[in-house]
């Protein structure tokens, strides 16, 4: 007879969650979540099949904490739009290793899905209707995550702006110019900044 199972999928996600945290997503693996949970890597596949499965755990784990109530109706639309895209970066960025994960699982994530349904309420009762709604929630799932990733991996303030301001001005005047600016542009300015660029686009 099979031994009872004793651990939650809620325990598994936070072991798989804290690997990548300390080790980034690299460091995942069922060897690496069975030793943070203080068990055999066989004895973990009596829980999950394979890592694919402790990604899709670990996607609702920290999606399923977004806040998809919808915002306040009175609100002009957009600003409704900004507040759930907020959420959706706040409570990413307390784990940007896991951002990657949300691309390849974001459509059995039930997290995912409620916040996408509150966006598209608020579109369709701005307007949008077939082909621009498609668009408009892809462009802001696209934003959010792809500003997260760069924000994660290349920072204004890293090495990489360092690097390009330094490059020579006759062969690339713009780049190094534009990096010795962006050396002043807090993490905040760049995300929303960027958001209000894309809503303007959205509302044409």
């Amino acid at each position: 007879m099979p031994r009872p199972r004793s651990l939650t999928h809620d325990q598994l996600a936070s072991a798989a969650l804290a690997v990548i945290d300390r080790d980034g997503l690299a460091g995942l693996s069922m060897r690496a979540v069975a030793k943070e949970l203080g068990m055999s890597t066989m004895g973990l596949y009596r829980y999950v099949d394979e890592r694919e499965e402790l990604e899709r755990l670990v996607v609702e784990c920290v999606l399923g904490a977004v806040d998809t109530e919808p915002p306040p109706p009175e609100a002009p639309w957009g600003e409704r739009i900004e507040i759930m895209v907020r959420r959706l970066r706040d409570t990413l960025s307390a784990h940007p290793a896991v951002v990657p994960l949300t691309v390849a699982h974001r459509h059995r994530s039930p997290g995912v899905l409620r916040w996408s349904e509150t966006v598209l309420a608020i579109l369709i009762e701005a307007g949008f209707e077939g082909e621009r709604r498609v668009v408009a929630l892809r462009s802001l799932l696209a934003y959010v995550i792809g500003a997260l990733q760069l924000a994660h991996l290349g920072p204004l303030s890293g090495d990489g702006t360092v690097a390009i301001s330094a490059l020579r001005p006759t062969e690339f005047p713009h780049m190094a110019e534009t990096a010795r600016q962006a050396r002043n542009v807090g993490a905040d300015d760049e995300f929303f900044g960027g958001l209000a660029a894309l809503m303007r686009g959205l509302n044409t």
